[in-house]
């Protein structure tokens, strides 16, 4: 039987084996991605900006937009119905009926039935999450102009122009920031984040494979980050919950 020491060995040796590879992978990206916030000029230019992204990508469509549905990594499913302020969030065996309005009100369902156990708070509450992050991939470039929303020009190191944002209010996680990179018509082509859940500041997410919808309104299918790709599928979107 084997010592305590040698034993207590062996458990270091494996814990160095699996974490060392970790700790360089997470040094040299730091070094090589890490980027401080960029500082811009808030105010008409900036503006201005913004709605040229809002423009190139028919935000009078978005807006008249009722009804959104998309499966987000092949795992989440939503049917938001933009209009009434609520949301259908799937995954697993799970079913939220959200009311983005009032969390208290939203209904769960496993496996098809409604569940009020003492966890029901928590299903509501991963919902919530979902719903915040799974559609800012999917509409962000549409929220540019919301309420509580710090929007900054940007001269980037090639002398383009890039439209910073940063959210003071709502969401999960507000004070994020992201840094828009735009075509010569204006449409996003990605994005840099500087964002509380990643531990690098400014990492890069392209907005690609964009679809125009039947509404009218422009939606991406696909974002590449990093060694990952994000795709988006099953979109459909409606006027009037039609």
């Amino acid at each position: 039987m084997p010592k305590p020491k040698k034993i207590l060995k062996i458990i270091g040796g494996v814990i160095i084996f699996f974490t060392l590879p970790s700790l360089l992978l997470y040094a040299y990206m730091y070094f090589k991605y890490n980027e401080d916030l960029p500082t811009g000029t808030e105010g008409k230019e900036a503006h201005q900006l913004a709605t040229k992204m809002l423009n190139a990508l028919d935000y009078e469509a978005y807006k008249a937009t009722d009804y959104i549905e998309f499966t987000f990594k092949k795992r989440h499913h939503f049917k938001w119905h933009k209009t009434n302020n609520t949301c259908e969030v799937y995954w697993k065996n799970i079913k939220v009926n959200l009311d983005l309005q009032d969390h208290d009100t939203s209904e769960v369902f496993l496996s098809e039935e409604r569940y009020t156990g003492e966890d029901a708070e928590d299903y509501i509450n991963k919902a919530v999450d979902l719903f915040n992050n799974d559609t800012f991939w999917l509409v962000a470039p549409y929220k540019v102009l919301d309420d509580g929303v710090e929007r900054r020009l940007v001269t980037t190191k090639n002398g383009k122009e890039a439209l910073l944002v940063t959210y003071t209010s709502g969401g999960s996680t507000p004070g994020d920031s992201y840094l828009w990179h735009l075509d010569d018509s204006g449409k996003p082509v990605s994005y840099q984040m500087w964002v509380d859940i990643l531990p690098i500041d400014g990492l890069e997410a392209s907005w690609q494979d964009w679809t125009t919808t039947t509404t009218g309104a422009q939606l991406p299918t696909f974002h590449k980050f990093f060694f990952f790709g994000l795709e988006i599928d099953d979109i459909k979107t409606s006027q009037n919950d039609q």
